[in-house]
């Protein structure tokens, strides 16, 4: 029988565990006994938010999951799209925040390395990666450490097992001093004839433990990501997992070869948790039990007790169910890519999961009390918005000075529109991320199309279906591809939860837009502060609502994604510092034809410059836009609202004349508004541009809502002078009034101006040469990083 613990634990020790007293009550109503310390950790890691989603779940219902390309939605591994002519593409996001603030390298090297065997798991080959970052002030040397361990973990991992780093997007705030957001998604080809689920089936089939060894690393790594960090996280190192980048290479090999064979049922990643996580989900999913023998685990410490095996989040390893009689023949495969594969356990009738060490039983626990039957709180929502955000919705642009054709007066010192821009250039949300991006391996496997920085979101190629991996091919049999971007403004969503999470799909399916792709679908990190706090759970509640409203109106449903709560820091008085809400958006859209695509660069000397959405006649509020954050040093105002009608027709607009060859550039207009928007396509075309505003008398008075002003489903595209007559026509047809021309590309000339923006009486606004701009873009990241003053520790 079970030992149990002879007496009850201590608050301190439930405390410990990441458990309420509340709950060890529960746990002990349904064991009918105090549990014993093996499975009050195992209740631990499988009852936190990481897990269970005991806050969060409530709200995530609201999302739409299904459509007509969904193959596999919520619930599993990773989400599976169908993307035609017989091919499914899995993708997924997750998150490892609190282990990258604690071990910045290991913590995000092992973000990449939990995300990648999510899509494998699931069958398919892992194709691509993108991230989003955020992180604090980058004139702090606590942030430079940060940020360059996170980046060199990602790309450690990254480069070393073979998958492309293609995209993602990198924010800098004061927000995030404490608590850097490292969100991970991949992407991946099915090359399995079934997808691989995770439920586990057949009384009597072998449960096979396959991978790496298991250490005492990672110990309770699901509690740790649940609970607010603090100093004395410090103390939290060994749970922080050190992965294997090469160990992985051959585990996705193995796999997919394993899964090949039909003679696996089903099969789990050993991801948070270890193998708690995996043995309750797979028994509790398929409605089964599990009885799983520690003594058959391959180890690489000595002494270990159950509690450390069943909380270690050691990495790559993985939980096959396999048919019976089967098992030897995937032993052989996973010793031949030299890789441990043990049979270690037994899928039994009784529903519960019962774990042996040394002839005994070591816990034995009802499956789905730690997998599906957890605790739940859906909490009371705030009668009216809190007053951090109806004092910021009092803002007004009249409390700015007056702009004149000048510039405007900053702190009694006239700022030319020339500076603003090139400060706006310089500030390393907007600027280049060209110091990250170098150091991934974007190119490896040989299917990115745009290399990064080069387009909205970041196109892969499709290979055909019947060729191997390593097989070379003629450039010409890759006809069709898939765009994916992870997007979010977390400004936007701080000041109004709803307008900004509506902003976040709207953006993201621009960007599809914007390379020619058609959104298809969503996975979404929902990273926020604690929801045990009134403000904290009106933000993810009012972001949810708005996500769901925004993944309706755009039809990309969800099919999975990660909740990331307790995203707070103490400062030296001990209050709690959150986060702002950031509802990260991964999406992904299908390419039909290659050969009708584009990025973000001018591509001609001669080609017109086009405005799709809102024209600059129309009013545009400087709410919560990088230009009053950055210059005026000022976050207030609400965020633009979305008109998802406009943004349908303008995203429609833009993907339909990229596939008629008129459109040979296109680039959204968001961080730093459409003046930014024209210099990043200058930057990235290596063109200048010529532009003449026709806007009215009263707009002079706010030319920097002109200017810099965000939001109005706005999307800058060049076209061929030539193709003029029928692109317009087509314009008046499908946007009535809803676009604009703005002006035309030209050569830089050694007199010529980088960026020329005049006024219709031929006022010169801004004319900046590409020499500056390049100097402030690209150089912006890099310069702060090697500030003598602000060398990290």
């Amino acid at each position: 029988m079970t030992a149990t613990s002879p007496t009850p634990f201590s608050p301190q020790e439930i405390a410990t565990e990441g458990l309420k007293p509340e709950e060890y009550a529960e746990i002990v109503k349904r064991l009918g006994r105090h549990p014993n310390k093996a499975e009050l950790g195992m209740f631990g890691v499988m009852w936190s938010e990481h897990c269970c989603y005991k806050n969060s779940r409530p709200l995530l219902k609201q999302f739409p999951t299904t459509g007509p390309r969904i193959l596999v939605g919520p619930g599993e591994n990773a989400g599976v799209v169908d993307i035609g002519d017989g091919r499914q593409l899995a993708f997924k996001i997750e998150s490892h925040n609190h282990p990258s603030a604690v071990e910045p390298f290991q913590g995000a090297a092992t973000g990449v390395g939990g995300i990648l065997r999510d899509i494998f798991t699931m069958g398919a080959r892992p194709i691509a990666l993108l991230n989003s970052l955020r992180f604090g002030d980058l004139d702090d040397p606590k942030t430079q450490r940060l940020f360059t361990g996170v980046v060199a973990g990602i790309s450690h991992y990254g480069n070393c097992v073979g998958v492309p780093t293609v995209g993602g997007e990198v924010y800098f705030d004061k927000a995030y001093s404490g608590n850097p957001l490292v969100n991970v998604m991949a992407l991946g080809l099915m090359e399995t004839p079934e997808i691989v689920k995770s439920g586990a089936s057949g009384f009597g089939n072998p449960v096979l433990y396959v991978g790496s060894t298991t250490g005492r690393d990672g110990m309770g790594g699901a509690s740790f990501a649940s609970a607010e960090l603090s100093e004395q996280s410090l103390d939290n190192r060994p749970a922080v997992q050190v992965g294997d980048p090469f160990i992985e290479k051959s585990l996705i090999e193995a796999c997919l070869e394993a899964f090949k064979t039909g003679a696996v049922v089903a099969a789990q990643d050993m991801g948070a948790a270890g193998i708690t996580c995996s043995t309750s989900e797979m028994a509790a999913k398929g409605g089964v039990g599990i009885e799983f023998d520690l003594d058959k685990i391959p180890v690489r410490e000595l002494g270990m007790v159950p509690y450390e095996y069943l909380l270690s989040e050691s990495q790559e390893r993985m939980l096959f169910v396999a048919h019976k009689g089967r098992e030897q023949e995937l032993i052989d495969i996973f010793e031949r890519w030299g890789l441990h594969a043990v049979v270690a356990g037994t899928v039994i009738a009784e529903p519960i999961v019962r774990i042996l060490f040394q002839g005994e039983i070591a816990a034995e626990i009802p499956a789905e009390a730690l997998a599906e039957n957890t605790p739940l709180y859906e909490r009371e929502l705030l009668a009216e918005p809190p007053e951090y955000a109806r004092e910021a919705w009092k803002w007004s642009p009249d409390s700015l000075p007056v702009c004149t054709t000048s510039g405007i007066e900053i702190q009694g010192k006239l700022q030319s529109w020339d500076d603003v821009l090139l400060t706006l250039l310089d500030t390393p949300t907007i600027a280049s991320k060209s110091w990250v991006y170098r150091q991934y391996d974007h190119q490896v496997q040989n299917n990115t199309v745009i290399l990064p920085g080069g387009a909205d979101a970041a196109v892969v190629r499709l290979r055909p279906l019947e060729t191997t991996q390593n097989e070379k091919l003629a450039p010409e049999s890759f006809t069709s591809g898939v765009a994916a971007t992870v997007d979010c403004n977390p400004r936007y969503v701080y000041l109004d939860p709803y307008e900004g999470a509506k902003a976040v799909v709207a953006e993201a399916a621009r960007n599809l837009s914007c390379v020619g792709a058609e959104p298809l679908a969503v996975t979404d990190n929902l990273n926020f502060g604690s929801p045990e706090k009134p403000i904290g759970y009106w933000q993810l509640a009012e972001a949810c609502r708005g996500l769901s409203e925004g993944c309706l109106e755009l039809a990309t449903p969800v099919t999975g994604g990660n909740v990331s709560l307790y995203n707070e820091t103490f400062d030296s008085e001990g209050n709690p510092q959150p986060i702002y809400p950031t509802p990260v958006v991964g999406m992904v859209g299908l390419i039909p034809d290659l050969s009708k695509i584009c990025g973000q660069g001018w591509q001609a000397a001669g080609d017109l410059i086009y405005l799709l959405g809102l024209p600059l006649t129309s009013p545009i509020s400087l709410g919560a836009s990088e230009y009053l954050a950055t210059i005026h040093n000022t976050v207030a105002g609400k965020p633009p609202r979305v008109d998802f009608d406009l943004e349908r027709r303008v995203q429609q607009v833009c993907r339909d004349g990229i596939r008629a060859g008129w459109i040979r550039s296109a680039h959204d207009s968001a961080e730093g508004g459409v003046v930014v928007a024209l210099a990043e396509s200058c930057l990235a075309g290596n063109l200048g541009a010529e532009i003449q505003l026709e806007i009215s008398e009263n707009q002079l008075k706010r030319l920097d809502e002109v200017l810099f002003g965000e939001g109005g489903a706005r999307i800058l595209v060049s076209v061929t002078s030539s193709e003029q007559k029928n692109w317009e026509s087509y314009l008046q047809e499908h946007l009535g009034e809803s676009w604009q021309k703005l002006g035309m590309v030209r050569n830089l000339g050694s007199s010529e101006a980088g960026l020329e923006i005049l006024t219709s009486d031929n006022q010169t606004l801004i004319k900046v040469s590409m020499e500056q701009m390049s100097d402030r873009y690209f150089q912006a990241i890099s310069n702060r990083l090697s500030h003598p003053t602000n060398t990290p520790n």
